[in-house]
């Protein structure tokens, strides 16, 4: 399937759950790939303080990683933020594809039907 042909709205979803694939979904790689580093290092670096509690020698991993009192505002806000401004730039990457598209179709630019 083309690029013209393939609907922009799949990429919306796609990067919802994984940063960056919904730019790998319209073809720019590069960019998503560094949207996924940016989410990738503000989970790294915003949750070790998180999780360093959890790494003790006392309970299991998963168990103390999943207490909620060791998760700080932070931890979550940033990057929640980090998908959102990634989810804003998809959004902006499908509509300057749109308008290409309609402006530079096979048969030239198109009009309202006026």
């Amino acid at each position: 399937m083309s690029d013209l042909s393939r609907p922009i709205w799949p990429a919306y979803p796609l990067s919802v759950f994984v940063a960056g694939l919904g730019h790998c979904y319209l073809g720019q790689w590069k960019r998503g790939a560094i949207w996924f580093a940016c989410y990738g290092l503000a989970l790294a670096f915003l949750s070790a303080r998180s999780l360093s509690g959890a790494l003790g020698f006392g309970e299991p991993f998963f168990v103390t990683a999943l207490q909620f009192e060791s998760v700080g505002y932070t931890d979550v806000a940033v990057p929640l933020a980090v998908l959102l401004v990634c989810l804003l730039d998809v959004y902006l990457v499908g509509l300057a594809k749109r308008t290409a598209s309609f402006e530079g179709g096979p048969n030239g630019p198109r009009s309202n039907g006026s």
